[in-house]
């Protein structure tokens, strides 16, 4: 659709000059995300051909063709243009379970995704608004079905769509961990929801040259990877950090987690359950005196660079330190890491018996503060050594894989030989069995 098309969806609250503002506020909104993907490809990208030069001039027609703020009822017309996460149902204990994502990470996800018009496409995960972006991007010779297991935020979904003109998008209400049985093959598969595991539906209805972007937890950090088919498994093409909430049916994952000293800290990892940990001791140990450990390791300030965070998560003893903005202000954590969508940091960590360590704000090297040093902080026992443990993980990161190839993520059917599976790290999954490789160490 032609952005003269959403005329009808702009106007349909009746307020021409309601209209007139959107468009104004969703052109400024597009160019802003314009400009800052340059900045977060050249952050996380290690090769051109990962990102790109710049967004796709066909994504950034889409974020200024449909308007937003139909997808946000009740969100003052300014919010709903702000490149921010907006959360319409949330549970009982405050946890989001569906949201209006922020616009910047779907036009990430969207640019991954590499859609073409004429193409089908599945959206596992509906809020309606990436659902009208996909349709623009398709053209009126594609199609765009989008599933929810809630019928509640479905229904939302569709209600939104209508009143934006997108009412031939395909709603279905279904569990995500199957997709959408008896349809497909989907030239392109989006996933909106945070996963654990890649289920055989979702490789299933993918068509042999398809592509599927999913924001996958990777030992627990959050990040999209584009995968496409290549001899008989998946194989990433690209990956950008992404924040969603998390899967529910099917593929809902339980992770292991303890509370720590304050509300606004606690420790966690993928895994369902840790037995070196001794969560009791964990509860207390922020109190403990705390060692240090420097890596030597510096980043120039101003200047782009890929941090340690995929290297770590192949690392025994790994789990996730996560505060929030209150916690760090009483200087309870001094943890590396900016703050989330969702309020808190969520920091690389090592944890051992009573024993944990976690990665450092960074410290700057010079009085001008133009370059700043990776370091480690740890509490208990055995603090220090892993304090120092995770220091010696960085300075490997920074002697081995911090220039070059980027990682390669590959996912292969669970029951895939070992000697069928490439050099790296393996993830055994329910459905899948996971590597995490470096192209330097497979050669």
């Amino acid at each position: 659709m032609a952005e003269s098309e959403q005329a009808t969806g702009g106007t349909a609250t009746g307020d021409a000059g309601t209209d007139r503002e959107a468009r104004k506020l969703r052109g400024a909104m597009a160019s802003q995300i314009a400009e800052r993907y340059q900045q977060i490809a050249a952050l996380f990208s290690q090769r051109r051909e990962e990102l790109g030069e710049g967004l796709p001039g066909s994504v950034v027609a889409a974020l200024r063709a449909v308007p937003r703020h139909l997808f946000t009822p009740g969100v003052p017309l300014v919010r709903a243009y702000e490149d921010a996460v907006v959360v319409p149902k949330a549970s009982a204990g405050g946890m989001s379970l569906t949201s209006v994502s922020q616009p910047s990470m779907i036009a990430g996800m969207l640019a991954q995704l590499d859609v073409r018009p004429g193409q089908s496409v599945l959206e596992i995960g509906s809020g309606g608004y990436q659902a009208a972006l996909l349709r623009e991007l398709v053209g009126p010779d594609g199609s765009v079905t989008t599933l929810d297991i809630d019928p509640r935020v479905l229904s939302r979904a569709r209600e939104c769509l209508d009143l934006a003109g997108y009412g031939d998008v395909r709603t279905l209400c279904a569990d995500g961990e199957y997709g959408a049985p008896g349809s497909g093959p989907f030239d392109r598969i989006i996933v909106a929801v945070q996963a654990w595991d890649v289920p055989p539906a979702w490789t299933g209805q993918l068509a042999p040259d398809g592509r599927l972007v999913v924001p996958l937890l990777t030992r627990g950090l959050p990040r999209s990877w584009a995968l496409d088919h290549q001899d008989g498994h998946l194989v990433s093409r690209s990956s950008l950090p992404a924040l969603f909430v998390p899967m529910q049916g099917a593929g809902e994952h339980h992770r292991w987690s303890v509370q720590m000293d304050e509300p606004g800290v606690s420790l966690w990892s993928d895994e369902p359950e840790r037995a070196d940990v001794d969560s009791a001791a964990l509860a207390g140990v922020l109190a403990t005196e705390r060692s240090e450990a420097w890596t030597g390791v510096t980043v120039q300030n101003g200047k782009p660079t890929t941090g340690p965070d995929l290297w770590l998560v192949t690392q025994p003893d790994l789990c996730w330190l996560k505060a929030s903005a209150d916690a760090l202000d009483r200087g309870l954590v001094a943890p590396f890491g900016l703050i989330a969508p969702f309020g808190k940091t969520n920091t690389p960590a090592l944890a051992s018996g009573g024993s944990l360590a976690y990665c450092a704000g960074l410290r700057p090297v010079d009085e001008d503060r133009t370059a700043f040093e990776f370091g480690a902080y740890g509490h208990g026992r055995h603090g220090a050594e892993l304090a120092e443990r995770l220091a010696d993980h960085i300075r490997a990161w920074d002697r081995d894989h911090r220039t070059g190839p980027a990682p390669v993520l590959t996912v292969h059917p669970a029951d895939t030989p070992a000697d069928g599976l490439p050099s790296g790290y393996v993830m055994n999954k329910r459905h899948s069995t996971i590597v995490l490789s470096w192209p330097e160490a497979a050669r």
